[in-house]
């Protein structure tokens, strides 16, 4: 970068002086100063779009990650799933291979077979009671004055404004 301090900042602005004169100086400076204006803008700008694409490579990256880390539980989920069936499967059907086997007289073996417990039959709960029971009667409400239509402020207030007299 260009090292300059106030000593070669004051000699550039004599030079200016001498070389553009008193009454155009205030005017280039000015052009001077937007022209720097600008062009720290654009500098600026060119740094905040290299630093957002290089925050998206890494969102970009951790996405990735994040995704394979995924994929990775789902198959261990999956092989896991699939091993508890399995035992499972063996486990039942070596259960149904014993009890078919033996004539059932012993006490400590559970008959699958004779429980019928009656589940009892679904019966959906009513939808919005609270509002059922809590509602009033609109004739109740015309009887009372209870406000059944929200109005927002600056329309009560042209409602009840006074009529001007013509």
């Amino acid at each position: 970068m260009i090292d300059i301090g106030l000593s070669k900042m004051a000699l550039i602005g004599v030079v200016a002086l001498v070389v553009i004169g008193p009454e155009k100086l205030p005017k280039v400076a000015r052009t001077v100063g937007t022209l720097l204006g600008k062009a720290q803008r654009y500098v600026n700008d060119v740094k905040s779009e290299v630093n957002r694409s290089m925050e998206l490579d890494e969102l970009r990256k951790m996405k990735e990650n994040v995704e394979s880390a995924a994929r990775d539980v789902e198959q261990s989920v999956h092989t896991s799933a699939k091993d508890f069936e399995k035992d499972w499967s063996d486990a039942t059907s070596s259960l149904n291979d014993s009890s078919s086997d033996s004539s059932g007289s012993t006490s400590s073996e559970y008959d699958w077979s004779s429980n019928s417990s009656v589940t009892p039959a679904y019966s959906h709960p009513r939808k919005n009671w609270r509002v059922k029971r809590g509602a009033t009667p609109q004739w109740y409400k015309s009887r009372s004055g209870v406000r059944t239509k929200a109005q927002s402020g600056a329309a009560r207030v042209a409602r009840f404004r006074p009529k001007k007299p013509l």
